[in-house]
């Protein structure tokens, strides 16, 4: 019997989850894509609180016109600029149970390329 597509992802999410935990010298950094707005989170999970956070929702974009990649790309920025400021440098990442490929690898590589290592 075949799995929805959102059992699925439920299924590789919690596989994911198993492995990958935040700390406070390494938080975790959690991707969430929709069909039109992606959004990323900095948590620490010993505590459970959210120490940064950046959506394609928020302020800052809503001016920004361009494509669902192009955002992500901006997001991905976002987060690195908002992490460093916080004093973050480094994070486990947390795809969520989406593919690492399209606006999950561009908002990673962004990340990337703003400063922060995982």
């Amino acid at each position: 019997m075949a799995f929805s597509k959102r059992l699925r992802r439920q299924k590789i999410k919690e596989s994911i989850r198993s492995k990958v935990e935040g700390s406070g010298e390494m938080p975790r950094m959690s991707v969430f894509r929709s069909n039109k707005h992606i959004s990323v989170q900095i948590i620490n999970d010993l505590t459970g609180a959210t120490l940064a956070a950046a959506s394609s929702q928020c302020k800052e974009m809503a001016d920004f016109k361009g494509t669902k990649l192009e955002q992500a790309k901006k997001v991905g920025e976002m987060i690195s600029k908002a992490a460093t400021d916080k004093g973050i440098s480094t994070v486990v990442y947390d795809r969520n149970g989406y593919l690492f490929h399209g606006r999950v690898k561009a908002l990673a590589d962004a990340a990337r390329e703003g400063g922060l290592k995982f």
